[in-house]
């Protein structure tokens, strides 16, 4: 007989984690609600071509791509920004601006199954297109914020920069737009001595290279900002839009002690274009990233017109990772009954809808177990409560509602049992 595995990368998930995985995605909505944020949904495949405008062609190694029956190069999502943005372009770009929409879906990379990052995983994101940046830079920052902290993550740090501040350095040093993408790809892999080995192959200023270390090892509260001013040299417009970020930030309920200043998050991906951040969770080791995002463009790239974008990306299985361990499992189950007879089975299918109706979770022994081995599976499953149904409840039209974690009964009708739960 074949001996079927589930493919390398993917994961089946019991119950239990299914339902803790809703509660935080159902917590991740929630937030986005409150600012405003409506949902949208994307197929999960598009054409490659898609990703390939977006990421370049190297791209087509880290995806599943292939050919449909149709002869045509299609790809499973590896992730949702650039199929949102094509949404946009195609369908949404004559609404009122600002467009606030955010998703959640699964996405697809061929990469190296490890701890936290699976070949099948899912992000949650939001973006805001047709904002001036200042403001939907804040306004995507403390979103982000409040999800990460409303999902049960413990977060540590905020990283915030701003690539304007090295684009600056870049062009008083008069180097061309196509090293300064290598260069930011260097930095987001924070890989110094390929920096110094790439400026050294290119004949770049070794002052200049000073310099851009110096900032880019700038990380602290907002003060650090006088000192990026000092390495510049002079005024840079972009040092100063960070300041005012950081204000804009205590007004969300954001204290100083809860983001830092960090020149050296460099994202390094070509369509950033401005503000840049990164959020950190506790219980992660070295791999503490939960969320990635900032200001790009990427509308022209799919024959839209240039507009102001912000948003960010959450790698939801590694923000389930990163919720506190200690956090009250919630009970899946409001109410199981046990039935005795076969009159008693109907009463007990007859108040389990009436309770279901209401909201009221309601299940029923199907199995038709000893009264014991009932309350011992209810237990089992968690149920906060069991009712037992017999000929004599049923003469009585009165139930005993055991608490099964006190073992307390209370005696309620069978008229007043839907009040009883809904008054708990």
């Amino acid at each position: 007989m074949t001996d079927f595995q589930r493919p390398r990368g993917t994961r089946d998930f019991p119950p239990e984690e299914m339902e803790q995985r809703r509660i935080v995605e159902d917590g991740l909505r929630k937030v986005a609600r409150s600012f405003n944020f409506g949902e949208v949904m994307t197929p999960t495949f598009e054409n490659t071509e898609l990703f390939v405008a977006k990421s370049g062609p190297g791209i087509i190694d880290e995806i599943y791509a292939f050919k449909d029956k149709g002869d045509r190069e299609i790809s499973l999502r590896p992730e949702l920004t650039a199929a949102v943005m094509r949404y946009y372009v195609k369908e949404l770009h004559t609404r009122p601006k600002p467009l606030k929409l955010y998703y959640m879906g699964n996405c697809f990379r061929y990469e190296r199954p490890q701890k936290g990052r699976y070949r099948e995983f899912w992000q949650f994101g939001a973006e805001i297109i047709g904002a001036p940046s200042l403001e939907a830079d804040a306004e995507v920052l403390a979103l982000a914020y409040y999800c990460a902290v409303g999902s049960g993550a413990v977060v540590t740090d905020i990283r915030i920069g701003h690539l304007g501040v090295m684009k600056a350095l870049f062009e008083k040093a008069q180097i061309g737009d196509d090293l300064q993408a290598d260069i930011r790809r260097y930095l987001d892999k924070k890989d110094f001595d390929g920096l110094d080995a790439f400026f050294a192959e290119k004949g770049l200023s070794p002052e200049t290279l000073g310099t851009l270390t110096e900032l880019v090892n700038l990380h602290g509260n907002r003060n650090i900002l006088d000192k990026a001013q000092e390495l510049m040299g002079g005024d840079c417009a972009d040092i100063v839009y960070l300041k005012d970020l950081a204000r804009r930030l205590n007004s969300y309920g954001i204290q100083d002690s809860q983001y830092s200043i960090d020149l050296g998050v460099a994202r390094g991906l070509d369509y950033y274009t401005g503000m840049v951040f990164e959020i950190d969770a506790a219980g992660l080791g070295a791999e503490s990233q939960i969320c990635g995002g900032g200001a790009y463009s990427l509308s022209e790239t799919f024959g839209g017109q240039q507009i102001f974008s912000t948003g960010f990306a959450f790698g939801f299985d590694r923000l389930i990772l990163a919720r506190s361990s200690d956090e009250e499992i919630i009970p899946k189950l409001d109410i199981y009954f046990i039935p005795i007879s076969d009159d008693a089975r109907l009463k007990c299918l007859e108040l389990a809808t009436e309770l279901r109706k209401a909201g009221v979770s309601a299940d029923i022994d199907l199995l038709g177990r000893k009264v014991g081995k009932a309350f011992g599976y209810a237990d089992t499953i968690g149920a906060r409560t069991a009712i037992v149904i017999g000929d004599k409840e049923l003469a009585e039209k009165k139930v005993n509602v055991k608490d099964m974690a006190t073992g307390d009964q209370t005696p309620v009708e069978f008229s007043r049992l839907l009040d009883h739960y809904q008054n708990k």
